[in-house]
């Protein structure tokens, strides 16, 4: 049993690498009472290391990108509609080389039931949502685990890449930009991207629109022409606009649609 302060000190470590915290997980981590939990997180919150939420705490020195845990329940319905646009266009028999991430987990589940299909990803949630899929292969790219992102990266995923090639590429993104490509909170996995577009003849990017534009962060990969920005219908059109004069494919989808 971890002392008062080693608990403490695991729970501020959980809030760090995977975002936000419930007193229900903890409680049932640590072996103690919900209502242990909550004075933990009350005196971590009183020392400016936590802040609380409901029904649990979040990191506040934590780093500025968002968990997947977080990330997943942020435009839900646009993730949904653009996995399913993504869906639509994946032919059976092919070979699919799928990112990590929120919108990526949503085009897996899109996937389940598919059939016949060869997928490979970095990614524990499409390994999660694949593992049970008959006629769906699943190869995953190892390497170094990112906590936050719940993704695989470095030299071992990327000398895996280099014995493979994709019929389509699907990646994610932090953010994407008409003139700088993709932005990644983490060098490894903007040069895993770069990689990943390389081995694929059809390269989709997955960026609902809020994403569009920004800079958040300070590692970036240039995508090679050609390549297609799938986002959905709230997009500002000068967003839209920009890239296509780039000569970059936008598809858009309405985000209601079902």
């Amino acid at each position: 049993m971890l002392s008062a302060n080693a608990r403490r000190e695991e729970i501020y470590h959980l809030a760090v690498t995977t975002g936000l915290a419930s007193v229900e997980e903890l409680s049932a981590k640590f072996e103690v009472t919900a209502s242990t939990i909550r004075r933990d997180l009350a005196l971590l919150n009183n020392q400016g290391r936590l802040a609380r939420t409901y029904g649990g705490a979040m990191a506040l020195g934590a780093h500025p990108e968002a968990s997947l845990r977080q990330r997943t329940g942020e435009a839900f319905e646009q993730k949904q509609a653009i996995a399913r646009w993504a869906a639509s266009v994946i032919q059976p028999g092919e070979s699919i080389l799928l990112d990590a991430g929120s919108t990526a987990g949503a085009l897996a589940h899109e996937l389940r039931g598919f059939g016949r299909l060869s997928i490979t990803t970095p990614g524990i949630n499409t390994l999660q949502e694949l593992a049970d899929c008959e006629g769906i292969e699943v190869d995953c790219l190892g390497g170094r685990l990112r906590g936050v992102s719940q993704s695989f990266v470095g030299p071992l995923a990327e000398a895996a890449l280099e014995r493979m090639s994709f019929d389509r590429v699907f990646l994610g993104a932090d953010a994407v930009s008409a003139e700088d490509g993709i932005c990644e909170a983490d060098h490894a996995q903007t040069r895993l991207k770069e990689l990943m577009a390389r081995r694929g003849r059809s390269v989709y990017v997955l960026a609902d629109s809020s994403k569009l534009g920004l800079r958040p962060f300070h590692a970036w990969v240039q995508l090679p022409l050609p390549w297609t920005l799938v986002t959905d219908d709230g997009a500002d059109p000068r967003q839209v606009q920009a890239f296509q004069s780039r000569g970059v494919t936008v598809e858009i989808v309405a985000a209601s649609a079902r």
